[in-house]
């Protein structure tokens, strides 16, 4: 099939929507450096900096989260590759305002690779910086190697919990301890129904048959170890969410953070649809539904299919959650 796409020259994509980006939110985000996505107005002297980095064609995420109480910086890599370690220690630079930075990454192998390089020309240059990786993914590796599983949407939690403890003054090894908290407490599970496309070439990257989806599909559609036939919301909200539960060791009385993440041609009705299930099976199971987002936070272009984000939360995990900030594509008030 025939890509159609309102885009001008591929050469330009990345170039062409992050200016598109910070013009449509002159008073949250601009861009500086080397088409480094940065707070509009940076945060005090004396608190920590949070700054992230992955490819492009994701969009919200991750730049869309830039803002008070999030991120300070997002280096955005050419559509689905991980940036330069150059451009990220620039961001760092730009996030540093006295009290370190923290480098969230999420485990995909370009992504790993640039921020290991990037956070050894930082210790060369005396700067102080902490890395937490995210890899909260139950289909890509199992749970005695968390080294093996992928970064998913759990980066919308940790961007929130760490942003909103430096914002409010907490030090780094502090903001540090907090994220590294929510993310061994989270666990993600995504199906596809249909794989994404690359917007320079149209190019499908795993194909599925029209009557196939794919539990523990990665962020691009790759394959998992789930293939089987489409089924209903419901039913696949119960595979899906028994074995996030189970991954989790979550019990009667705990409180979760859940989300529902569309990954770009899925529609609202149908993530509501699948919602509406998840709650109804933990109110079944006594566990409380303490917290929710359904929408879209990271895409893979016209992949159809979403992910399903489960966190157990604490009261300090909550509160930060709960506090205020202000990004393009996440409001808090």
């Amino acid at each position: 099939m025939k890509m159609k796409k309102f885009i001008n020259d591929p050469e330009n994509l990345v170039s062409e929507l992050l200016e598109g980006y910070t013009l449509a939110y002159p008073e949250k985000v601009k861009l500086a450096g080397k088409n480094i996505v940065v707070r509009a107005m940076p945060k005090a002297i004396g608190k920590v900096g949070v700054v992230t980095l992955g490819g492009s064609g994701h969009e919200p995420g991750l730049s869309g989260f830039v803002g008070v109480g999030l991120l300070d910086a997002s280096v955005p890599g050419e559509i689905f590759a991980a940036p330069g370690p150059p451009r990220c220690l620039e961001a760092i630079r730009l996030a540093d305002r006295g009290a370190g930075v923290l480098l969230v990454v999420l485990n995909h192998q370009g992504d790993v690779l640039t921020a290991n390089l990037t956070l050894e020309l930082a210790a060369q240059q005396g700067l102080n910086v902490k890395q937490v990786l995210l890899h909260e993914d139950i289909a890509s590796g199992s749970r005695d190697k968390p080294e093996d599983r992928r970064g998913l949407v759990g980066f919308l939690p940790v961007y929130k919990v760490a942003g909103a403890a430096a914002e409010e003054g907490q030090s780094l090894p502090e903001v540090l301890a907090l994220a590294e908290r929510l993310e061994r407490n989270m666990r993600t599970l995504s199906v596809a129904a249909r794989s994404a496309t690359h917007p320079s070439t149209g190019l499908e990257l795993s194909p599925l048959g029209d009557d196939e989806m794919e539990i523990g599909a990665g962020q691009h559609g790759e394959s998992g170890p789930g293939r089987m036939k489409l089924k209903s919301a419901d039913a696949t909200a119960e595979i899906m969410l028994e074995r996030l539960l189970e991954d989790l060791e979550a019990r009667a009385g705990d409180e979760l953070l859940v989300i529902v993440n569309g990954m770009g041609a899925t529609t609202l009705m149908e993530l509501f649809i699948v919602f509406r299930r998840v709650s109804q099976l933990l109110a079944s199971k006594n566990i409380k539904l303490a917290r929710s987002m359904v929408g879209e936070f990271i895409t893979a272009q016209e992949q159809a299919g979403f992910q399903l984000f489960v966190a157990r939360l604490d009261r300090e995990l909550m509160r930060l959650w709960d506090a205020p900030c202000d990004a393009p594509y996440l409001v808090v008030r």
